[in-house]
């Protein structure tokens, strides 16, 4: 049995981070075009290197730390399919 592959894109990003954590607030940016020639880039500008800026209530008296740990828990299933680098900002 083969599974179908995992679209890495901020679109299907948000949405699981909508489903795991139910941000106030959530912007998912691909910003893998800035990282073209780097380490883990794929060649397409798209799909490697991410920002996530979120607030949940979910964080609330987590450190951040913490509150990053569920942002990677959510998204570990796109960090296996390619994404490279998230960087995480917790409002």
């Amino acid at each position: 049995m083969t599974t179908a592959p995992i679209a890495v894109t901020a679109e299907a990003m948000a949405e699981r981070l909508r489903e795991r954590l139910q941000p106030t607030e959530l912007e998912v940016l691909d910003e893998s075009w800035k990282h073209e020639g780097h380490a883990g880039a794929n060649g397409t500008g798209f799909g490697t290197h991410f920002r996530v800026r979120i607030a949940s209530p979910l964080f609330a008296g987590q450190r951040k730390v913490a509150q990053h740990r569920l942002v990677y828990d959510a998204l570990q299933i796109f960090i296996d399919h390619g994404a490279h680098a998230i960087a995480i900002e917790t409002l």
